[in-house]
């Protein structure tokens, strides 16, 4: 009997930005780092025997926590591999909902039916990381095995073992990241021990224990933006409105505010439209996105402009799905860092830039005071 834990990768970029990474090889966030962790204690006292894992980032990260401890080789196979999005890779899955009803609720519910540009057969993906589990096994057999795979795949392998056909999908919920399943081998025959099991992960880490979207059966996330170039033509006044609030909210007054900045924005948006864009949550306009790619500095930084979020969406942890635009636009220009720059008194924003990954790099005076620098690295590793 060979014995394999089947480990979903740490929260990754995807994750945390809600954008649509299958083979698009994505970061791991800082929450995932702290999952790895976390997942690196649960398995010290398990005697591993073999790591294998798919050949992209997230997924390697991951395995890191087991087979380094315990010196052992890491085995990459592109057949652990997440199911190929096509051409959804690296939208907002926002956007998605909004263009392709129809297709999402087949990719949830009825993957069999879910028919995109280059997107990956769910019998195929199915077929892939079933066959690849039990060569895995006959290789090691009668050790311990640990696998870092993805959550699609890991949904496809249990569809697999637990014989749910695809229109019936929904039985198998999608895992929390580092969640582990154990599963048995033997005379060809793969049973469950447990499945989808977070239990290393505090409150804090895990993913999914303050998200409902996994419970529902079409996993619909009411929480997912998506983007829109924003037209300063006809909405100059709403861009100036917001740009007053939030230098009101950093500043705590209006002085130094000029409308320069639509200026400067309508200049950046007729070089190109993505470069000003509107957040939408839900069919509503709920921020704006403002980036600069005429600053390049030395280190390949692309400069976020602006960044905003309306009243009564902020502090709900939706602002990152803001970030997660910059890293997509700068990244397809080659930059390797994120830039902004913040008053030194707006204590919440200098606050929220620290919690996903910006660090204080230097200083400047600005018109009505300090101004704090920040980095954050976003070059492919």
């Amino acid at each position: 009997m060979t014995e394999i834990y089947i480990i979903r990768h740490a929260e990754a970029e995807g994750n945390l930005y809600r954008r649509i990474h299958g083979h698009y090889d994505s970061l791991i966030t800082d929450k995932g780092a702290r999952q790895i962790t976390a997942l690196q204690e649960r398995f010290d006292p398990i005697p591993v025997e073999a790591v294998y894992s798919s050949d992209l980032n997230r997924a390697i990260r991951t395995a890191a926590a087991i087979y380094k401890p315990k010196n052992l080789p890491l085995i990459i196979s592109k057949l652990l591999r997440e199911i190929a999005m096509g051409s959804w890779e690296d939208l907002c899955w926002g956007e998605v909902e909004e263009k392709y009803p129809e297709q999402l609720y087949y990719y949830n519910t009825s993957p069999d039916k879910w028919e995109i540009d280059g997107g990956e057969r769910f019998s195929d993906l199915k077929n892939r990381i079933v066959s690849a589990i039990f060569e895995i096994a006959k290789i090691n057999d009668g050790k311990t095995v640990a696998v870092v795979t993805h959550g699609g795949a890991i949904r496809a392998l249990l569809s697999y073992i637990l014989n749910v056909p695809p229109g019936e999908i929904s039985r198998v919920q999608y895992c929390d990241n580092t969640a582990v399943t154990l599963l048995t081998i033997e005379n060809g025959i793969m049973s469950l021990k447990y499945m989808n099991d977070d239990s290393h992960l505090s409150d804090a880490l895990s993913s999914f224990r303050k998200e409902t979207w996994w419970k529902e059966e079409d996993a619909r996330d009411s929480r997912n933006m998506r983007f829109v170039p924003m037209n300063l033509k006809s909405d100059g006044k709403t861009y100036l409105a917001c740009y007053k609030d939030a230098w009101q909210e950093a500043h705590g007054t209006h002085a130094g505010f000029t409308n320069i900045y639509l200026v400067w924005a309508k200049s950046r948006s007729a070089s190109d439209p993505h470069s000003v864009a509107r957040a939408y949550l839900q069919n509503k306009p709920c921020g704006i996105i403002e980036l600069a790619k005429e600053s390049v500095t030395d280190d390949q930084s692309g400069h976020i402009a602006f960044l905003y979020l309306d009243p009564p969406y902020r502090g709900k942890g939706l602002a990152v799905q803001l970030i997660g635009y910059a890293v997509w636009y700068y990244r397809r220009l080659g930059r390797t860092k994120l830039r902004l720059k913040v008053s030194a008194d707006n204590l919440k924003a200098r606050s929220l830039y620290k919690k996903y990954g910006f660090f204080e790099v230097g200083t400047e005076t600005g018109a009505l005071g300090t101004i704090i620098i920040m980095e954050k690295d976003i070059a492919k590793q």
